[in-house]
């Protein structure tokens, strides 16, 4: 597996990871919240991060991760892939070389919940709201050994 630097050639294909992603692993969001969002990752938010994609062949992307602010602000790894070490080679290297070390996660993804919990991170907030003003609270994480 190799983490190398995303582009806007790989655009395309991340866009589908997160849509397959999203399908398999945000249940609670509604088709018209997905058809909403879908755009506004292609066109502004991969472009708002530091993006980094993980590749299983050189020309076969698998999973991404991007990073702004020290904040992971999307993690998504093709359905195909789950449960393989990709989420977790994503955020180790977005730790050390992004410098990452906050997350926001949908309470009502606990898989993910658990998977940050699992990599050091702990909770710190609630927010009611996600990011768009939606009801689907947010939990803010922190990776533990950062707070003493």
């Amino acid at each position: 597996m190799k983490i190398d630097n995303a582009s806007k050639a790989d655009y395309p294909a991340l866009i589908e990871i997160w849509e397959s992603s999203v399908r398999a692993t945000h249940h609670f969001l509604p088709e018209e919240n997905i058809k909403t969002l879908k755009p506004l990752i292609l066109e502004h938010y991969f472009d708002a991060v530091d993006l980094r994609v993980a590749k299983n062949k050189p020309d076969n992307i698998v999973g991404f991760i991007g990073v702004a602010d020290q904040n992971i602000e999307m993690l998504f790894i093709s359905p195909n892939y789950h449960n393989r070490g990709i989420g977790s080679l994503l955020l180790k290297n977005a730790i050390q070389y992004q410098s990452a070390i906050k997350v926001d996660v949908n309470e009502q993804n606990p898989d993910a919940i658990g998977f940050y919990l699992h990599q050091g991170f702990e909770i710190v907030n609630r927010s009611p709201l996600d990011d768009q003003g939606n009801p689907f609270p947010l939990l803010h994480m922190e990776l533990s050994n950062i707070r003493g």
